[in-house]
């Protein structure tokens, strides 16, 4: 997993941050370099593509907990969306 994915990660979907869906969270990501923007972009796809990330790897990350596979990869894709394809809305992650 790339450094910089999990930078992003650790440091803006934490248990504190990552609950704050005010709207802050794309234009922070997009005021980072390209290839910062671009290394996340791919950690997320990397993420959703690789079974072996699950609820574990992302609460190690993160301290939010997951029930299982498949709520986590529903965020994930939805977190991609608001990130890079526009989604309207920033998910809330569980809890």
């Amino acid at each position: 997993m790339d450094e910089r994915f999990e930078r992003f990660v650790k440091g803006y979907l934490n248990m504190v941050e990552g609950y704050d869906t005010s709207g802050y969270l794309r234009p922070t990501l997009m005021g980072f370099n390209d290839s910062f923007v671009e290394a996340v972009r791919m950690g997320f796809a990397r993420a959703l593509a690789d079974e072996e990330f699950g609820p574990a790897e992302y609460e190690r990350l993160t301290d939010i907990e997951f029930p299982d596979r498949e709520t986590l990869r529903s965020y994930l894709q939805a977190m991609y969306d608001y990130l890079f394809n526009e989604a309207p809305e920033q998910p809330m992650p569980p809890g």
